[in-house]
């Protein structure tokens, strides 16, 4: 656990690690400022509902993820990522200022433009921020840094959304999540001057314009070979089971009888939970790049989905009066709950970690980049389909606690499939790779 951290002190590791923490705090503290300002001020400026236009803004801040994943990963291959990772952050520092005035002109639709434009900042940064890893550490130091970053990226999650929720409503609130939203940009243009270089990986790669064309492109290199792409699905079913909980907390919140400060009490919970199982994960698997853990994971974070929608069922209760934290957590039941949710989002660390490590490692120094960006698109086509599914499921009847608990249980049959699917890869490359090194003695002698 001393070396993991002892990374936080490297220049190799240091500047990159502060950069992503201050762009997904800008990110979230933006986007949040902007949800709270939609529900409680402009949805009344259009004739869209307030949670219409919460949907959309959600939409449009995924959307680029889908239009600019295959151009971020080829380019991100074709040249130095470090001095892409500078140009992405200085772009949002006009970004921020354009979201600035957006804030402060309360127009709906030059926030929404804004969103779009941070979300396909975002996306190109993605494939950058996960391909350079590899290049900057040891193979021993790749589940370490991954869980750093991963347990950092919740908690700017959870820093901006409170913040972002809190502020803007106050007075000066527009005027304070604005300064702090140039204030962050910059700092991380700041951080992003110090990542070291790391030299293009493929700078004969041909661009290709079309998008769609790309996009085809990058997901013919994520399936070569078959398990990185089968370690792809297992992080996107890993972003499905956690947007599916955070999407359900402020309905399952209301249902058991809590108010908004336990549903902030959630999210704390929800991103502690999965930073701890992420540092967690490096400790158990001593820096190796290993995916033994990905049954255990899973098995403990669909034993715990199923009691703790057993518990919030028991729970619910109609014309309950809603609670604070502390009222909350002195009802029966209560802490089975929290207790119950900080497994099922460590369970989730631990099950990722890996998987994000094991890409890195296995896949082409040339191709490392759209690799990431195949993950990005799926990433996002796995967090709509959460929502789909919720829409689904919710609007034929199930309740929010059985849904969580159905998505969640479902992670171990999803897990078992995976490790058995790449156990078995793992011994046919061995297999593959034994009789390459016997051949030759084999086939000595005269022709």
């Amino acid at each position: 656990m001393t070396g993991q951290f002892s990374l936080l002190a490297r220049r190799r590791f240091a500047p990159l690690f502060v950069t992503q923490f201050l762009g997904a705090f800008n990110d979230n503290l933006f986007k949040n400022a902007l949800v709270i300002l939609i529900a409680f001020r402009l949805a009344a400026q259009s004739s869209m509902s307030g949670p219409l236009l919460v949907t959309l803004a959600a939409g449009i801040f995924i959307l680029p993820f889908f239009l600019f994943s295959a151009w971020a990963g080829q380019l991100a291959d074709r040249h130095d990522k470090a001095r892409l990772i500078r140009i992405i952050k200085f772009a949002e520092i006009p970004i921020m200022l354009a979201g600035a005035a957006a804030l402060f002109a309360a127009d709906l639709w030059s926030l929404m433009a804004v969103l779009f434009l941070m979300g396909s900042q975002s996306a190109f940064f993605g494939p950058l921020k996960y391909g350079i890893l590899p290049d900057h550490l040891r193979a021993e130091e790749l589940v370490g840094g991954n869980a750093l970053i991963e347990a950092a990226t919740f908690l700017a999650i959870l820093f901006g959304t409170i913040l972002g929720s809190i502020l803007v409503l106050r007075d000066h609130g527009v005027a304070m999540v604005a300064f702090l939203m140039v204030t962050l940009a910059a700092l991380g243009y700041g951080a992003s001057r110090f990542v070291p270089a790391a030299p293009a990986a493929a700078p004969d790669l041909k661009l290709s314009i079309n998008p769609f064309a790309a996009m085809a492109a990058i997901m013919r290199v994520a399936l070569r070979p078959p398990e990185i792409f089968a370690a792809i699905l297992g992080i996107s079913w890993f972003w499905l089971v956690g947007a599916t909980f955070l999407a359900q907390f402020p309905n399952l919140v209301k249902m058991i009888g809590g108010d908004e400060t336990v549903v902030a009490f959630f999210l704390v919970l929800f991103a502690v939970g999965i930073g701890l199982g992420s540092l967690l994960c490096n400790l158990l698997l001593k820096g190796a790049v290993s995916l033994k853990l990905l049954p255990w994971s899973a098995l403990m974070l669909a034993a715990a989905s199923a009691h703790f929608a057993w518990a919030a069922e028991a729970m619910t209760g109609a014309g309950r009066e809603l609670a604070g934290i502390v009222a909350f957590l002195g009802r029966p039941g209560a802490l089975a709950i929290v207790a119950d949710l900080v497994v099922i989002a460590a369970a989730g660390g631990v099950f990722a970690v890996p998987l994000y490590a094991f890409i890195q490692a296995r896949a082409d120094i040339a191709v490392r980049a759209r690799v990431i960006a195949a993950l990005n698109v799926m990433n996002s086509a796995f967090m709509v389909a959460s929502a789909v599914l919720g829409l689904v499921l919710l609007g034929a009847g199930m309740a929010v606690p059985i849904l969580l608990g159905l998505t969640g249980g479902l992670t171990l049959p999803a897990a078992l499939i995976l490790a058995r699917y790449l156990a078995q890869r793992e011994r046919r490359i061995a297999s593959d790779m034994s009789a390459l090194a016997s051949g030759p003695s084999h086939s000595a002698g005269p022709r």
